[in-house]
């Protein structure tokens, strides 16, 4: 499918174009020679110049370097000269240096007679550009050299190279580690000029060829091994030069010269071609285009793609979607055309219609699109940039396409291993194999063992050793093809989903077992079975002839959008069948149709359950449904359908994310398992069906299936185009990186109940037999005391972790300061040299075995083959891969970092802790916490390069207890606290002398101690759960030792920690630890704590002792009163004597004159002499007591006068008695502590006696009537008349009858306990109202408390503290 990926409108036509291999770069110059970086992932311009004329910013900057340096020289710099027309632009760096020298030597070896037969194996060339990325413009008076790294520039004028103008360049791949990098430029004199740029100088000429300018240069290796530059001239010819002898500096004469084209040469290109030697493909001023064999240098065909328009741009192109097209071309129109293989017709189709993809609105200002140059990644054959009138226009073609081959299983102690794969009409098996023999066999997880290699292999190129078969049987297309192989891999299915046609082949004779039409095919991971859509076959639409007009374009367009059409309306009512291949090789049908949903299936994905993708009505074209044309209709090689090669319309590059419209099925029922899931590209299943991977465009969802399908988490690798799985390890490849992804689903809730129900179905199910066998006597058994230690099992998080293997990106070049001594070899060998130079420093010798030990955590990123990849699997230890060009690839998995996680991960941790010798110790805590996440913590305590912290936090997972103590004490530096030493026998006065010496010492190791404990207290306390829960008493002492003695330490432990210690003291028996605990915390002033730890020892006087100690009288009084302490009234006196302490010490404020002559004034007036007497001392009793000062009295109920309403009687009740804050509401709960009597101020708790509370206390005192409230019998409460009776708290007293209002009066008294200004004021009001009463005077001292019952809540609802003033004083009358 066909995509706009990026693009950039520019106002000028873009004449030249060139993309970098591994960054997202892409250089262009447009008609006015302006130059521009643009990195097309990101949509940003890098840089920008004008090279055509003068750029101002870098001549100034060029005056300015000068001036800094102190160069005085008057000569004018060449920044300030005229660039003139720009001729190429390109980059240069280590990157483009390799995957040059890699295109070279893989095409090379390509040949039947090519020295070396393996394209992996060349030696690469030595960093040059040392990690500089140059942008190189080629003008026609000068050169510009532009690092993009420090933004510094060279510019090179033609006056260094003979004065004659530059019209192209071509950099000079071959060169031994001592050269610098060399550039060939050809000049408008027919001669090459080679600069060199590390002096700047001319090195060399190649001369005597060209009679005219030379319009291109390209570099190429031979067959056998040669490397030669090619010249296209304006004279038409193409010479040979040879580029092998870079040291000679003579002048070159040219090795073959021959007549290309009529008018001049324009362009050069080479091509690989499978199984032959390299190709070249030149284009010419005559409208030609010419394929030259480089062995014979003979012409192999020669066409004119487009009559009557002349090519300007040629690419070697090689895409799995259209296999049969092998050749890029542009002329001056609004396509891309392409060119099918010459051995074939060499028809020239369009490849796609530019001016569909762009923006209509930047269209509507031109009249046509035109194309001017372009390009093809170097790289990603998917993408190809143009040069257009209106911008940068950067097409993708299907990136998602792979390879048309499948790898088979290899026989158990086989070590070829093969795969088959289709090329044209013919299918051939290739078989590949490891050849080095120092690489010896498989360990146990299929993993080789490297003992005694002399150098790191983590960049060793491992040599594979190929050989490809022809199968008799033939292939009925030679479109594009899909091959899938059956979970047993006696069955190969080949899809053709352009016809659509699908057959499935017998692997061990090749014979055809089943075939029909259909396009959706899928396979059962478990068993020979597979689903499939069977649809009519689409109409074959006419040919239309090539080069027509845009009418014939219009008309081919609407032909080609017909006959997707009726192709979708075939696959729509088509249903989803279920064939299964019987062990005689027979199809049977087990289902005729899913009974599934009523939409049209567009997409099947096998598996371990069917997927089932249906077309949504979200307005995706039928285009996208049925599968995408390759080219037009072509009866020579059979292509069905017509139009573009490549559908425009992709329903996952749409902004609303994927569509939910993905199902899973049963393959044994055939019923939906699952709802609507959002449609993945593609799906992958692990062989044991434990796992899965579903991919999307930016992540693959990974999700475990047993014991129930459960989602694991996702990971961020976009563009995934395949994967395979290899136990717990998915291997997946991307257009740009080969990834490896190390899951585990850990250890979840549900795991754990399934575990629990499986052991009862066995035993249930032995039960059962022994019944069977032996009758009900079977089931007698006797239960003997046992003893059984209960395990404690953990649960586990998932894990997922990522690990890139390879990639295009060359691996950071050594830094200067440690670059090894040259050598005194040239050619290969110093580069071989200088590798094993490097390698040393990527290595450390231990001694002993002399084992070399990986520094790095993970292995440099290898590097990736060019184009997309077929992932086979994991085999002979290795990574295979199977490109484009149905070649193997091995990448290595010997580096420690990764053998050990793949040992792992495959089930041998064992293996990998011994691997893990050779990985620095400095990364055993990374591996031991993913073995952790793998579930293999016991194993990962056997590093020996572990910290401490982790150490024990794998030993808790591990369930060693000993283990996990011992790092513990070392971790807090208490191993010697608890340890005590009796020094009885001590009666030399040395020895006296020595052990006070050592108790000092002793008493700065105990305070570093305590330190180290407080700092890793939750961790002492899991282990003493840990050691409680699997029965390790002896543990769980040691650890209440040493934090009983940070507990006696003040401040060391805060109060909930110090509650937990006194539960698992008196848990464990340690009641003098315990008691001794108490007494510490009473020291330090815990007064909570040391009660809490004094009621788990259940010593009531230590607990009141605690509390008095603390100064917490309140509560003391409390629990004294509930359980009866004879220490209750001393208790209490000693409380009111704090209170009145507090109360009678008013702070002093500063106050100014005239603040104090206000105050004075505000004071009330006397308005009798009983206010003259001193207030009475404050007495606040717990429920039930009897006052400190005198008896209760009892006031006997009074006559009702006639006419007098209830509220004007007279009260004989205690005057001014105060409300007690802290009191709890309910008797004999003494636990209870800090419950207030009324809720509206809650801010005020138990544990301290405030100051307001003795004022307001006060404030009741001074008023006469304000609260009546009836003294209750010992240990009794005044409920009301109602419910005084049934109260179960009132036995051995009497119950008074409260009347409501006076409740309510004595509550809101009490409410605003919280503000005593506001009372304050209403103390003399009250004493007014005194003066006017009818009620008998009482003396101050007969005012005793007494607290509401818990009995009657709705009377303490009632109170507001917002009240302006008191209601009229209530009567209350007693029994």
């Amino acid at each position: 499918m066909l995509r706009l990926r990026a693009f950039r409108p520019t106002t000028d036509k873009v004449v030249k174009i060139q993309l970098h291999p591994t960054h997202p770069w892409l250089v262009t110059a447009d008609a006015n020679d302006r130059v521009s970086v643009w990195d097309w992932e990101h949509r940003q311009v890098i840089y920008e110049l004008k090279a055509g004329g003068v750029d101002e910013r870098r001549l100034v900057g060029a005056k300015l370097e000068k001036l800094a340096e102190g160069d005085d020289s008057k000569g004018k710099p060449a920044e300030a000269i005229r660039g003139g027309s720009v001729k190429q632009v390109s980059f240069y760096d280590d990157d483009v240096r390799f995957w040059q020298h890699w295109r070279n030597c893989s095409a090379a070896a390509e040949a039947p007679t090519a020295v070396n037969q393996q394209s992996s194996t060349f030696s690469a060339p030595a960093p040059s550009t040392r990690g500089r990325h140059f942008v190189v413009i080629c003008c026609e008076n000068k050169v510009i050299f532009l690092d993009l790294v420090t933004m510094r520039g060279r510019d090179v004028p033609k006056q260094e190279l003979d004065n004659r103008s530059l019209l192209c360049m071509e950099f000079l791949s071959r060169s031994s580690s001592s050269d610098a990098p060399l550039v060939a430029f050809g000049s408008s004199d027919g001669v090459i000029r080679v600069l060199s740029m590390l002096t700047w100088k001319l090195v060399r000429r190649y001369t005597g060829g060209h009679k005219g300018a030379i319009a291109c240069l390209m570099t190429y290796m031979s067959a056998a091994g040669e490397v030669h530059l090619v010249s296209g001239g304006s004279d038409g010819l193409l010479i040979l030069w040879s580029a092998d002898h870079i040291h000679d500096s003579r002048e070159l004469v040219p090795k073959i010269s021959m007549k290309a084209h009529d008018g001049g040469v324009v362009a050069v290109e080479l091509s690989r071609v499978m199984g032959s030697a390299p190709q070249l493909i030149t284009i010419g001023a005559d409208k030609t285009l010419a394929i030259w064999d480089t062995v014979t240098f003979k012409e192999i065909r020669r066409i004119k793609p487009v009559p009557k328009l002349a090519c300007h741009s040629v690419a070697s192109w090689c895409h799995p979607r259209a296999p049969n097209l092998d050749i890029l071309t542009c002329v001056k129109d609004s396509h891309i055309w392409a060119i099918e293989h010459p051995t074939y017709s060499a028809l020239t189709r369009p490849l796609c219609e530019l001016s569909s993809l762009v923006p209509p609105q930047v269209l509507a200002q031109h009249k046509k699109l035109r194309v001017y140059c372009m390009v093809a990644h170097p790289l990603q054959s998917h993408l190809v940039a143009t040069g257009t009138n209106i911008g940068i226009i950067l097409s993708e073609f299907d990136p998602r396409s792979l390879p048309a081959i499948a790898p088979l299983p290899t026989p158990t102690g086989n070590k070829e291993h093969s795969a088959v794969y289709i090329v044209e009409r013919e299918l051939k098996l290739l078989n590949f194999q490891l050849s080095n023999t120092a690489n010896p066999s498989l360990g146990n997880a299929g993993v080789a063992s490297d003992a005694g290699r002399s150098r790191n292999d983590s960049i060793e190129q491992l040599i594979v050793k190929q050989t490809k078969k022809h199968i008799s049987t033939p292939a009925p297309h030679d479109s594009y093809s899909v091959l899938s192989v059956s979970s047993s891999g006696k069955y190969v299915a080949i899809v053709w989903p352009d016809i659509p046609s699908f057959s499935v082949y017998k692997a061990s004779d090749w014979s055809v077992v089943d075939s029909g039409t259909g396009k959706l095919f899928a396979w059962d991971t478990c068993r020979d079975r597979y689903a499939l859509v069977e649809s009519a076959l689409a109409p074959r639409m006419p040919l239309v002839v090539k080069g027509g007009s845009s009418k014939k374009a219009k008309e081919a367009a609407a032909a080609a959008a017909q006959a997707a059409a009726a192709a979708a309306s075939a696959a729509s009512a088509a249903t989803v069948q279920v064939r299964i291949l019987l062990d005689d090789g027979t199809a049977h049908v087990l289902q005729r149709s899913i009974d599934g949903r009523s939409e049209p299936v567009i997409g099947l994905h096998g598996g371990a359950l069917l997927g089932v993708t249906y077309r949504t009505s979200r307005g995706i074209s039928p285009l996208t449904a049925t599968a995408i044309s390759t080219v037009q209709s072509m009866p020579l090689s059979g292509f069905g359908g017509s139009g573009s090669s490549f559908a425009s319309d992709d329903p996952f590059s749409s902004k609303e994310g994927p569509p939910q419209n993905f199902q899973l099925y049963s393959w044994e029922t055939y019923q939906p398992v699952s709802g609507l899931l959002a449609q993945p590209e593609w799906t992958v299943w692990d062989q044991t069906v434990e796992y899965c991977a579903f991919a999307y465009q930016q992540y693959i969802v990974i999700s475990s299936l047993r014991p129930q399908f459960r989602y694991l988490g996702d990971v961020s690798i976009p563009f995934a185009t395949g994967a395979v799985w290899h136990r717990r390890q998915l291997f997946v490849a991307t257009p740009t990186t080969i990834e490896c992804v190390f899951v585990d689903a850990g250890v979840a809730a549900i795991d754990i109940e399934t575990k629990r129900r499986k052991e009862e179905m066995k035993a249930r199910e032995a039960q059962n037999r022994a019944v069977e066998e032996h009758g009900d006597l079977a089931l007698i058994t006797v239960e003997a005391p046992q003893v059984t230690v209960s395990e404690k099992v953990s649960l586990r998080p998932p894990m997922l972790q990522v690990v890139r293997l390879a990639s295009f990106q060359h691996s950071p070049s050594i830094p200067p300061f440690i670059v090894p001594k040259q050598s005194k070899f040239d050619g290969d060998d110093s580069v071989f040299q200088k590798e094993l130079d490097g390698r040393r420093y990527a290595e450390v010798a231990v001694a002993g075995g002399g084992v070399s030990v990986a520094v790095t955590r993970f292995p440099p990123e290898q590097k990736r083959p060019i184009g997309p990849l077929v992932v086979v699997g994991v085999r002979d230890g290795v990574l295979w891969l199977v490109d484009r060009y149905m070649c193997a690839h091995a990448l290595s998995l010997s580096h420690p970092g990764i053998r050990c996680r793949c040992l792992a991960a495959y089930g041998d941790p064992v293996s990998a802790v011994k691997w893990a010798t050779r990985l620095g110790r400095e990364h055993h805590d990374d591996l031991a916490q993913f073995m952790l996440g793998m579930g293999y913590a016991t194993e990962a305590l056997h590093l020996p390069g572990i910290s401490k912290r982790l150490e024990f936090d794998l030993a808790m997972q591990s369930n060693d207890l000993k283990r996990a103590l011992a790092c513990l004490l070392t971790m807090s530096n208490s191993r010697d606290v608890g340890q005590e030493t009796a020094a009885a026998d001590a009666t030399d006065v040395t020895q006296i002398l020595n052990l006070a010496v050592a108790k000092q010492a002793k008493q700065e190791s105990l305070a570093d101690a305590v330190q180290g404990i407080v700092k890793f207290v939750k961790e002492f306390f899991d282990l003493i759960d840990a050691a409680d829960a699997t029965g390790q008493s002896d543990i769980a002492r040691e650890v209440l030792k040493r934090l009983a003695a940070a507990a006696s330490v003040k401040g060391a432990l805060h109060g909930q920690m110090l509650r937990g210690l006194a539960l698992r003291l008196a848990n464990h028996g340690e009641l003098t630890r315990l008691s001794g605990l108490v007494s510490n915390l009473i020291t330090a002033g815990h007064g909570r704590e040391a009660a809490f730890a004094a009621a788990v020892l259940g010593d009531n006087a230590l607990m009141e002792k605690a509390w008095q100690d603390t100064g917490m009288l309140a509560e003391a009084v409390l629990h004294a009163q509930a359980h009866g302490r004879p220490s209750l009234r001393n208790l209490v006196i000693t409380w009111n004597k704090m209170l009145q302490k507090e109360l009678d010490h008013t702070p002093t404020v500063k106050t100014d004159a005239a603040a104090a002559f206000l105050a004075s004034l505000e004071d009330p007036k006397l308005t009798g002499l009983g206010e003259t007497e001193k207030k009475p001392p404050i007495e606040i009793l717990p429920p039930g007591m009897p006052p400190l000062s005198a008896p209760p009295i009892v006031i006997k109920k009074a006559g009702a006068k006639p006419g007098l309403p209830n509220a004007a009687k007279a009260s004989n009740g205690p005057i001014g008695a105060p409300m007690v804050q802290g009191a709890p509401m309910a008797q004999g709960t003494p636990g209870a502590q800090g419950v207030p009597m009324n809720q509206v101020t809650p801010s005020q708790g138990s544990d301290e006696a405030k100051p307001s509370d003795a004022t307001v206390a006060d404030a009741a005192a001074a008023t006469s009537e304000g609260t009546a409230a009836a003294p209750a019998a010992e240990g009794t409460a005044a409920p009301s008349s109602e419910e005084a009776k049934a109260a179960p708290g009132n036995e051995g007293g009497t119950s008074h009858p409260v009347n409501e209002e006076a409740t309510a009066t004595a509550a809101a008294v009490s409410d605003a306990a919280g503000s005593p200004d506001a009372l304050a004021p209403a103390a003399p009001a009250h004493a007014v109202d005194t003066s006017s009463s009818d009620a008998p005077a009482v003396t101050p001292s007969e005012v005793t408390v007494s607290a509401l019952s818990t009995e009657a809540p709705e009377l303490t609802d009632k109170p507001s503290s917002t009240e302006a003033s008191l209601p009229p004083p209530p009567t209350v009358s007693g029994v």
